[in-house]
Protein backbone atom coordinates (compact mmCIF):
# COMPACT_ATOMS: atom_id res chain seq x y z
CA UNK A 1 0.00 0.00 0.00
CA UNK A 2 1.61 3.16 -0.96
CA UNK A 3 2.59 5.86 1.94
CA UNK A 4 0.84 9.10 1.92
CA UNK A 5 2.35 12.48 3.61
CA UNK A 6 -0.41 14.94 3.66
CA UNK A 7 1.32 17.98 2.91
CA UNK A 8 0.20 21.90 3.21
CA UNK A 9 0.28 23.50 -0.19
CA UNK A 10 -0.33 26.77 -1.94
CA UNK A 11 -2.32 27.48 -4.71
CA UNK A 12 0.02 25.36 -6.87
CA UNK A 13 -0.69 22.39 -5.65
CA UNK A 14 2.87 21.30 -5.77
CA UNK A 15 4.41 24.31 -3.82
CA UNK A 16 4.45 22.61 -0.29
CA UNK A 17 5.16 24.76 2.55
CA UNK A 18 5.00 23.76 6.09
CA UNK A 19 8.26 23.78 7.98
CA UNK A 20 5.93 20.75 9.92
CA UNK A 21 5.71 18.61 6.77
CA UNK A 22 9.08 19.27 5.46
CA UNK A 23 10.69 17.97 8.78
CA UNK A 24 9.12 14.79 8.03
CA UNK A 25 9.81 14.70 4.58
CA UNK A 26 13.12 15.01 5.13
CA UNK A 27 13.13 12.37 7.49
CA UNK A 28 11.39 9.84 4.79
CA UNK A 29 14.16 10.74 2.28
CA UNK A 30 16.92 10.16 4.54
CA UNK A 31 15.63 6.74 5.93
CA UNK A 32 14.98 5.54 1.97
CA UNK A 33 10.92 5.29 2.66
CA UNK A 34 9.01 6.20 -0.60
CA UNK A 35 5.86 8.32 -0.20
CA UNK A 36 3.11 10.02 -2.40
CA UNK A 37 3.01 13.74 -1.41
CA UNK A 38 -0.78 14.63 -0.61
CA UNK A 39 -1.53 18.08 -1.65
CA UNK A 40 -3.57 19.88 1.52
CA UNK A 41 -5.10 23.21 2.02
CA UNK A 42 -6.09 24.41 5.48
CA UNK A 43 -9.85 24.24 5.08
CA UNK A 44 -9.55 20.50 3.56
CA UNK A 45 -9.51 19.40 7.57
CA UNK A 46 -11.97 16.53 6.69
CA UNK A 47 -9.74 14.31 4.67
CA UNK A 48 -7.30 13.96 7.92
CA UNK A 49 -9.93 13.70 9.90
CA UNK A 50 -9.20 9.46 10.53
CA UNK A 51 -5.96 11.08 12.25
CA UNK A 52 -7.99 13.00 15.08
CA UNK A 53 -6.05 15.66 13.77
CA UNK A 54 -7.13 19.17 12.16
CA UNK A 55 -3.11 20.40 10.68
CA UNK A 56 -0.85 18.46 8.74
CA UNK A 57 1.67 16.80 9.03
CA UNK A 58 -0.44 13.37 8.53
CA UNK A 59 0.83 10.41 7.96
CA UNK A 60 -0.72 7.60 6.50
CA UNK A 61 1.42 4.06 6.56
CA UNK A 62 -0.74 1.39 5.55
CA UNK A 63 -3.92 1.00 7.93
CA UNK A 64 -1.68 3.82 10.45
CA UNK A 65 -2.62 6.80 10.51
CA UNK A 66 0.00 9.33 12.71
CA UNK A 67 -0.24 13.31 13.19
CA UNK A 68 2.61 15.76 14.28
CA UNK A 69 5.96 15.56 12.88
CA UNK A 70 7.67 14.94 16.15
CA UNK A 71 5.16 12.02 16.65
CA UNK A 72 5.97 11.13 13.27
CA UNK A 73 9.30 11.25 12.88
CA UNK A 74 9.34 8.79 16.72
CA UNK A 75 7.49 6.55 14.40
CA UNK A 76 9.29 6.21 11.77
CA UNK A 77 12.45 5.34 13.95
CA UNK A 78 10.15 2.53 15.73
CA UNK A 79 9.03 1.17 12.78
CA UNK A 80 11.96 1.74 10.34
CA UNK A 81 15.29 2.06 12.58
CA UNK A 82 17.30 1.58 9.81
CA UNK A 83 19.47 5.38 9.53
CA UNK A 84 17.57 6.35 12.78
CA UNK A 85 17.41 9.77 13.33
CA UNK A 86 17.01 9.40 17.20
CA UNK A 87 20.29 7.38 17.36
CA UNK A 88 18.29 5.18 19.59
CA UNK A 89 16.26 5.32 22.30
CA UNK A 90 18.02 7.38 24.84
CA UNK A 91 18.35 10.31 22.09
CA UNK A 92 14.55 10.74 22.60
CA UNK A 93 14.28 13.20 25.17
CA UNK A 94 17.21 15.82 24.33
CA UNK A 95 15.20 15.21 20.38
CA UNK A 96 11.49 16.29 22.31
CA UNK A 97 13.79 19.20 23.76
CA UNK A 98 15.44 20.57 20.90
CA UNK A 99 11.91 20.26 19.10
CA UNK A 100 10.13 22.72 21.66
CA UNK A 101 12.82 24.97 21.67
CA UNK A 102 12.76 24.84 17.86
CA UNK A 103 9.03 25.39 17.77
CA UNK A 104 9.08 28.27 20.23
CA UNK A 105 11.87 30.13 19.26
CA UNK A 106 12.97 29.94 15.48
CA UNK A 107 9.09 29.45 13.99
CA UNK A 108 8.05 32.38 16.02
CA UNK A 109 10.65 34.16 14.78
CA UNK A 110 10.73 33.65 11.30
CA UNK A 111 6.67 33.38 10.93
CA UNK A 112 6.33 37.89 11.02
CA UNK A 113 9.07 38.18 8.58
CA UNK A 114 7.26 36.19 5.79
CA UNK A 115 3.73 35.92 6.84
CA UNK A 116 2.14 38.46 3.99
CA UNK A 117 4.22 36.20 0.93
CA UNK A 118 2.63 33.33 3.12
CA UNK A 119 -0.95 34.63 2.06
CA UNK A 120 0.14 35.37 -0.92
CA UNK A 121 0.88 32.15 -2.31
CA UNK A 122 -2.34 30.53 -1.74
CA UNK A 123 -5.89 30.62 -3.35
CA UNK A 124 -8.42 33.08 -2.23
CA UNK A 125 -10.40 30.94 0.11
CA UNK A 126 -7.25 29.27 1.78
CA UNK A 127 -6.17 33.17 2.02
CA UNK A 128 -9.15 34.73 3.54
CA UNK A 129 -9.30 31.94 6.20
CA UNK A 130 -5.37 32.67 6.86
CA UNK A 131 -5.71 36.33 7.05
CA UNK A 132 -8.17 36.66 9.30
CA UNK A 133 -7.39 33.81 12.21
CA UNK A 134 -3.37 34.86 11.42
CA UNK A 135 -4.38 38.99 11.59
CA UNK A 136 -6.55 38.24 15.15
CA UNK A 137 -3.35 35.87 16.07
CA UNK A 138 -0.96 38.89 15.52
CA UNK A 139 -3.16 41.40 16.33
CA UNK A 140 -2.44 44.15 13.25
CA UNK A 141 -2.38 43.20 9.38
CA UNK A 142 -0.36 40.99 8.09
CA UNK A 143 1.74 43.45 5.83
CA UNK A 144 2.35 45.51 8.96
CA UNK A 145 3.51 42.19 10.89
CA UNK A 146 6.30 41.70 7.80
CA UNK A 147 6.93 45.61 7.73
CA UNK A 148 9.22 45.39 10.74
CA UNK A 149 10.88 42.24 8.93
CA UNK A 150 14.28 43.96 9.09
CA UNK A 151 14.38 44.67 12.69
CA UNK A 152 12.81 41.37 13.75
CA UNK A 153 15.61 39.32 11.01
CA UNK A 154 18.38 40.98 13.52
CA UNK A 155 16.81 39.52 16.99
CA UNK A 156 16.23 36.26 14.85
CA UNK A 157 19.83 35.89 14.26
CA UNK A 158 20.74 36.64 17.75
CA UNK A 159 18.41 33.99 19.23
CA UNK A 160 20.24 31.36 16.53
CA UNK A 161 22.77 31.76 18.97
CA UNK A 162 23.43 28.22 20.40
CA UNK A 163 23.15 26.63 17.11
CA UNK A 164 25.93 29.17 16.05
CA UNK A 165 27.94 28.29 18.69
CA UNK A 166 27.00 24.28 18.35
CA UNK A 167 28.56 24.23 14.54
CA UNK A 168 31.51 26.15 14.80
CA UNK A 169 32.40 23.09 16.56
CA UNK A 170 31.14 20.08 14.64
CA UNK A 171 29.53 19.93 11.09
CA UNK A 172 26.02 18.79 11.94
CA UNK A 173 23.96 19.53 15.16
CA UNK A 174 24.19 15.84 15.74
CA UNK A 175 27.86 15.85 15.59
CA UNK A 176 29.73 13.92 12.61
CA UNK A 177 26.44 13.13 10.74
CA UNK A 178 22.71 14.42 10.66
CA UNK A 179 20.54 13.68 13.04
CA UNK A 180 17.06 14.74 13.75
CA UNK A 181 17.90 18.38 15.17
CA UNK A 182 19.26 18.69 11.79
CA UNK A 183 16.27 17.74 9.80
CA UNK A 184 14.18 19.45 12.13
CA UNK A 185 15.56 22.83 11.93
CA UNK A 186 16.87 22.27 7.92
CA UNK A 187 12.76 21.06 7.45
CA UNK A 188 11.50 24.85 8.98
CA UNK A 189 14.14 26.30 7.10
CA UNK A 190 12.76 25.27 3.78
CA UNK A 191 9.03 27.30 5.26
CA UNK A 192 10.65 30.67 4.15
CA UNK A 193 13.05 29.08 1.16
CA UNK A 194 9.71 28.13 -0.99
CA UNK A 195 7.24 31.02 0.11
CA UNK A 196 9.47 33.63 0.52
CA UNK A 197 12.70 35.68 -1.23
CA UNK A 198 13.43 37.01 2.04
CA UNK A 199 16.89 35.00 2.91
CA UNK A 200 16.68 34.42 6.88
CA UNK A 201 19.97 33.30 7.24
CA UNK A 202 21.67 36.08 5.34
CA UNK A 203 24.45 37.09 7.89
CA UNK A 204 24.08 34.15 9.95
CA UNK A 205 27.45 32.46 9.33
CA UNK A 206 28.45 28.86 9.96
CA UNK A 207 24.33 28.39 10.49
CA UNK A 208 24.20 29.49 6.48
CA UNK A 209 27.31 27.86 5.45
CA UNK A 210 25.56 24.09 7.64
CA UNK A 211 22.22 24.83 5.25
CA UNK A 212 25.13 24.58 2.21
CA UNK A 213 26.19 21.07 3.63
CA UNK A 214 22.37 19.84 4.68
CA UNK A 215 20.89 20.72 1.16
CA UNK A 216 23.98 18.38 -0.58
CA UNK A 217 23.20 15.92 1.87
CA UNK A 218 19.67 15.61 0.78
CA UNK A 219 20.45 15.79 -2.86
CA UNK A 220 19.89 19.23 -3.86
CA UNK A 221 16.66 19.31 -1.39
CA UNK A 222 16.35 23.43 -1.76
CA UNK A 223 17.11 23.12 -5.52
CA UNK A 224 14.28 20.47 -6.74
CA UNK A 225 11.59 22.48 -4.13
CA UNK A 226 8.65 24.38 -5.72
CA UNK A 227 9.16 28.07 -5.00
CA UNK A 228 6.74 30.32 -5.06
Amino acid sequence: MVRQLFELCGRDPALRFSPYVWRVRLILEHKGLSFEGVPWRFLDKPSIEPAGSKTVPVLKDGARWVADSFDIACYLDAAYPDRTVFGGEEGRAPARFFNEWLNRTVVLGIFPMIVADIASVLDEENAVYFRQTREKYLGRSLEEAQAGREAAHAQFLKGLAPVRATLERQPYLGGNRPGFADFALMGTLMWPHVVSSFDVLEGAGPVADWRTRMDAEMGGVMNRATRA
